[in-house]
């Protein structure tokens, strides 16, 4: 075997030390606890992340395709471990998490009880439910005199969907008494990988492996689904496998989806964009069946053997968010530029509308992630969530297709949950600017569509000989296609 060129050696190199330093400033941000304390220098550590994060990614797109993978699954494992390294910092959801499944472990239903509820004494301990002077830290919500919990919204029943009840309880199964907060980090931890390693799958024959970096390597992966343990890294994986199935097998892809939504709500959206190019009822049918079979199966179980709504907390947190009055909140911030509060959220609806209707009709059934991407993102831009976690199913999805540009809108959401704290509108402006880049890329890929690619004069010659050949109908679609 030849060795590579000079100039992909150096961009190897050069890739593995952005990644090596990635990794260093992860470090550094997850073993301090600045969330509360100091959240703008915790916003500017976070901000290296990503600057580091899209300069590894830059530099992976000179290096050899042979070493892509490689490199790209080794950062990954490195960047998902550093969110072993301390307490989860900026949410405190995975101690709901591990409360819902020492209570079914109990053989109770989560949706029956708020985690404060006197009838759930016997489950509670120090570690929980601390007491005495212990309750002074400030991320520690009050439950009775002297009693305290890491538990957010203690008062209200849980808003986890079946699935996620179940990834809950199997969790805690398996996981020793004292290991607390880790067992959650390191199943989150090998969701990521495990994600990574179905995103390669997927790209080795429709895409460019080196996108899966942008899955692999991105710092909210470390941030969220490790460190703080979302939930979401496990819709992240099912719809991931179930766009991929989706392409030759719609009823498998169709009942992974189902799975996907029953972990969280979110990879509803994900809907139109598994029915891209449909033109029979009975293919949209084949999707839609399934889906819908397999979350009612999920469900079923928890109504069956709950007193109450197995919806728990949902409608109120959609309320407390400001989903349901545009006034209420953050939400819909680019809408609420341009029109009264009033109307924001029939704008959703009739842009929604109007993006899944384009997807269904006009998408490509051979990139079911691309229209994905598309609602997906459109979603976020006109919702502007305030959550950063959320944004992981995108990041996912960007990986998939590899229109980077939509990255800008991940950044916006971690920018409204942290720097916001700092500076109020934060989260607007970077929402704003977001949508612009997404506007420009679009722009620029229009301008390029019908029209091979440049030969990279920097990946070698036998990267510059493929360049000028035909591009395959999945590479003219990240390089140059219809966005």
């Amino acid at each position: 075997m030849t060795k590579p060129p000079t100039a992909g050696r150096w961009a190897t190199v050069t890739t593995v030390v952005l990644v090596a330093a990635l990794v260093a400033t992860l470090v550094l941000t997850l073993r301090r606890d600045d969330f509360a304390a100091d959240p703008a220098a915790l916003s500017w550590r976070y901000a290296a992340c990503w600057i580091l994060f899209a300069a590894a990614a830059w530099s992976l797109r000179r290096a050899p395709a042979r070493h892509a993978a490689a490199l790209v699954l080794a950062g990954g494992v490195a960047v998902a471990l550093t969110g072993l390294v301390g307490p989860p910092r900026t949410s405190t959801d995975a101690y709901r998490y591990a409360w819902d499944g020492r209570v079914q472990a109990a053989g109770i239903s989560p949706y029956d009880h708020a985690p404060a509820d006197a009838a759930l004494l016997p489950y509670r301990d120090t570690w929980l439910f601390p007491t005495g002077e212990a309750c002074a830290a400030p991320d520690l919500a009050p439950v009775t005199q002297g009693v305290c919990t890491r538990i957010n919204r203690p008062q209200v029943h849980t808003v986890y969907p079946p699935a996620g009840e179940l990834y809950f309880l199997l969790v805690h199964a398996l996981s020793p008494d004292d290991v607390r907060h880790k067992a959650l980090q390191a199943s989150g931890a090998a969701l990521a990988v495990a994600t990574t390693l179905a995103l390669l799958r997927v790209l080795r024959r429709r895409g460019d492996p080196r996108t899966a970096a942008y899955w692999a390597w991105c710092p909210a992966v470390a941030v969220e689904a490790v460190n703080n343990a979302h939930a979401d890294v496990l819709a992240v994986l099912l719809s991931v496998l179930a766009l991929g199935l989706a392409v030759r097998h719609r009823a498998r892809g169709g009942a992974l989806l189902g799975l996907a939504v029953g972990a969280k709500l979110l990879p509803a959206v994900l809907i139109p964009g598994a029915l891209s190019g449909v033109r029979r009822a009975r293919d949209a049918a084949a999707v839609l069946l399934p889906t819908a079979a397999v979350l009612t199966a999920l469900y079923v179980p928890y109504v069956l053997l709950s007193d109450s709504s197995v919806l728990g907390y949902l409608a109120g947190y959609a309320d407390e968010e400001g989903y349901q009055d545009a006034a209420a909140g953050n939400r819909y911030a680019l809408l609420r530029l341009v029109l009264p509060d009033s109307w924001a959220l029939p704008a959703v609806a009739v842009g929604m509308l109007a993006v899944s209707v384009h997807v269904i009709l006009r998408g490509d059934p051979e990139r079911p992630w691309s229209g994905a991407l598309q609602v997906t993102g459109t979603a976020f831009l006109l919702t502007t969530p305030g959550y950063s976690w959320y944004a992981l199913l995108l990041i996912a999805l960007v990986a998939l297709d590899g229109r980077w540009e939509w990255l800008g809108v991940a950044v916006a959401g971690a920018a409204a949950y942290l720097t916001g704290r700092v500076v109020p509108a934060a989260g607007t402006v970077l929402y704003t600017a977001a949508a612009v880049a997404v506007l420009c890329g679009w722009a620029a890929r229009r301008r390029t569509r019908g029209a091979g690619p440049a030969p990279d004069r920097t990946a070698g010659p036998d990267a510059q000989a493929s360049a000028r050949e035909p591009l395959p109908d999945h590479a003219r679609a990240i390089h140059g296609g219809t966005s």
